[in-house]
């Protein structure tokens, strides 16, 4: 009877880790999924979906893991941001402007909490559906084509620096159509600095600064509301996902930074497409079972 008990403990301590071995491993392809995708103009919340999807990573407490895994691109971004801000935040109490660019931010920012914490709940409810971040994904891509190949006028923004309260409140307005899965945060306020005026580099680098209020204060507000589906035994699984999400994250701001000065975001309008329709034809058809 004790070797029985014996071996059946042994075996229950085996399964507890092979289950804690794939709940990692799918954390850590959530984590570099986000950092991947957060800030290039094709939809992380869109990828987090579809891949949550895939994996079978979609519940209840799988949805504030998504939001809260967005602190960890954010890091990655202050590393390499770190010296305009803390240039920022020393000169803040008497330079006129480090406080002007703190005072853009913060405009560009607040739009995201009013319409966030209005149409939310309401948004997650009804439209955070593979196939509604399928069709955004295909729709923005002809809204990125359009911006691109419209005739190209001098920009009248080529620096953060440059920028005034209403342009800071016009860009945080189009972060609000990220609300929309599939939309893309980052390619709502990039493309939407460059139509109204902000050079590629300057809609680049304010979309940049505009994402780390909106998205600690996001991850935030998630894991205060869903406190009660948290427990200290998910922390392994958060860590992991903040990890995967801040090392991919950095390797992509670096890259993208470097990319934008020789090219457009076509490419990524092209991806979105692609990606739009196979998502839709493979549902259509049954041959993956997409689960909302």
């Amino acid at each position: 009877m004790g070797k029985a008990l014996t071996a059946i403990k042994s075996t229950l301590r085996q399964e507890r880790l092979d289950v804690d071995f794939i709940l990692l491993l799918k954390a850590s392809i959530m984590g570099m999924v986000e950092g991947l995708t957060e800030f290039l103009p094709i939809s992380s919340t869109g990828h987090l979906i579809l891949t949550g999807s895939l994996l079978g990573f979609d519940d209840d407490k799988a949805k504030v893991f998504d939001i809260a895994i967005q602190t960890g691109a954010i890091l990655a971004v202050i590393l390499v941001y770190w010296r305009r801000i803390r240039k920022t935040l020393v000169n803040l109490p008497s330079q006129r402007q480090a406080q002007r660019f703190a005072l853009n931010v913060l405009i560009g920012f607040l739009p995201a909490v009013v319409f966030g914490l209005a149409l939310g709940k309401m948004i997650q409810a009804h439209l955070f559906t593979p196939q509604v971040v399928a069709s955004t994904f295909i729709l923005g891509a002809f809204v990125i084509l359009w911006a691109e190949r419209r005739p190209q006028t001098e920009a009248r923004i080529h620096s953060v620096d440059e920028m005034g309260p209403q342009d800071a409140l016009k860009v945080g307005l189009a972060q609000c159509l990220a609300l929309v899965p599939g939309t893309s945060r980052s390619g709502a306020t990039i493309i939407g600095g460059m139509l109204l005026g902000l050079s590629r580099k300057a809609a680049t680098d304010y979309s940049f600064f505009l994402a780390i209020p909106t998205l600690i204060g996001a991850g935030v507000y998630s894991l205060y509301k869903e406190r009660a589906l948290l427990a200290w035994a998910d922390v392994p699984m958060f860590a992991t996902g903040l990890v995967f999400s801040f090392i991919s994250a950095w390797l992509c701001v670096r890259w993208l930074l470097r990319y934008i000065s020789a090219h457009s975001f076509v490419p990524f309008a092209w991806y979105r497409i692609a990606f739009g329709l196979v998502v839709l034809v493979t549902w259509a058809a049954g041959w993956v079972r997409w689960s909302a």
